[in-house]
């Protein structure tokens, strides 16, 4: 089945959180953040992230994404925002010039691609000399942690195991990433993990209804209605009642620059 990010009832999906203080403190210890001129967003979807880099004081922000949906909500998202402009390109044909932008952030992008070393040389090619690469994703190992009160994606595949073979098979190893960066002539690579504050929820009710509606979460795409609704009852058998949950994911990040 899978999320089809073409379709307008998905276009609110990937808008409405905003990026947790963690993050922002793992980006401005990886990057010298604020001497950032121009920065590309590659995948940015609703936009999340191409704010946090506005805010953090990034002079000009380019969001680029494959779907004209994703492009509205994200411009939406952003009305009140200056030295901002989206439009829509490819992770392979991203359509910005060569060597134009001092850091490329992609996040959640590259288990949707299947061949890193054509997207990784049209990421050297757009970046400019000593410019900065930041690529976020998930392993196949910080997906499969066991389900907790923060972990809420583990209940996903220790509930429905026929979830890890497609997660399995889109995911990249740290080992193929490193790889292909080095093959697209990226040096000083380095990587860290950081467990992100997904969001934070004052109730359990509000968790379990972002399930329901499959919010920001591609992979409940490949669950039926009928999956959906017995994960969402599994969860509220063993999350608390009466107390806020602040969910988590691990992520890997890899930082890398343009020789």
């Amino acid at each position: 089945m899978g999320m089809d990010f073409h379709d307008q009832k998905n276009r609110s999906s990937y808008m409405t959180r905003k990026a947790n203080q963690n993050w922002l403190k793992m980006v401005q210890k990886l990057v010298p953040i604020t001497k950032i001129e121009r920065a590309i967003d590659i995948g940015c979807g609703g936009g999340i992230y191409t704010k946090a880099l506005l805010e953090m004081g990034v002079q000009s922000v380019i969001g680029i994404d494959f779907s004209e949906v994703m492009i509205e909500a994200a411009k939406e998202n952003l009305k009140n925002y200056h030295n901002v402009t989206f439009q829509k390109g490819t992770a392979y044909d991203s359509q910005i010039k060569a060597d134009s932008v001092d850091l490329l952030l992609e996040r959640a992008l590259i288990h949707h691609l299947d061949d890193l070393n054509a997207y990784f040389s049209e990421s050297y090619r757009i970046l400019q000399s000593k410019g900065y690469y930041l690529i976020q994703d998930r392993t196949i190992d910080d997906c499969l942690l066991p389900g907790s009160e923060e972990h809420i994606r583990g209940y996903f595949f220790e509930l429905f195991p026929h979830l890890i073979e497609k997660e399995s098979a889109r995911r990249y190893t740290s080992e193929q990433v490193v790889s292909a960066l080095k093959h697209a002539n990226f040096a000083e690579i380095s990587e860290v993990q950081l467990w992100e504050v997904r969001k934070e929820y004052k109730a359990k009710d509000e968790l379990l209804n972002d399930i329901r509606e499959r919010t920001g979460r591609s992979i409940l795409h490949d669950l039926t209605d009928a999956q959906l609704q017995e994960l969402v009852s599994h969860l509220d058998e063993v999350l608390p009642s009466g107390e806020a949950i602040v969910e988590k994911d691990r992520w890997t990040i890899w930082k890398a620059q343009k020789e």
